[in-house]
């Protein structure tokens, strides 16, 4: 894609070129047709034909939000929460023993 761009330009180059070197011409008419030839039309249709991959990088990068999103969201290991092992939970075994 990009050699026919170049080649594209070197093309409108050589038309300004033309335009600017010609007795009847100006150096205003050659900018004009450089960028109305040149510059505006190749970013058009670059734009246009980067618009798949642009598109597949940010469903690539919403795809990885989602899987840090969910591995942040995901249920931890039993030692991983700040608490110290073997507590007592509750309605389980009174700590201190009550005598009868």
């Amino acid at each position: 894609m990009y050699l026919v761009v170049i080649a594209w330009m070197y093309v409108v180059l050589m038309m300004s070129v033309a335009e600017a070197s010609n007795t009847t011409g100006t150096v205003l008419g050659a900018i004009v047709t450089f960028f109305l030839y040149g510059l505006l039309p190749v970013a058009l249709v670059v734009y246009l034909m980067r618009a798949p991959g642009r598109r597949k990088a940010i469903k690539a990068r919403e795809a990885a939000e989602n899987a840090a999103r969910r591995q942040a969201t995901a249920s931890p290991d039993v030692d991983a929460g700040g608490h110290a092992t073997g507590a007592a939970q509750a309605g389980g075994v009174a700590p201190v023993r009550e005598e009868p």
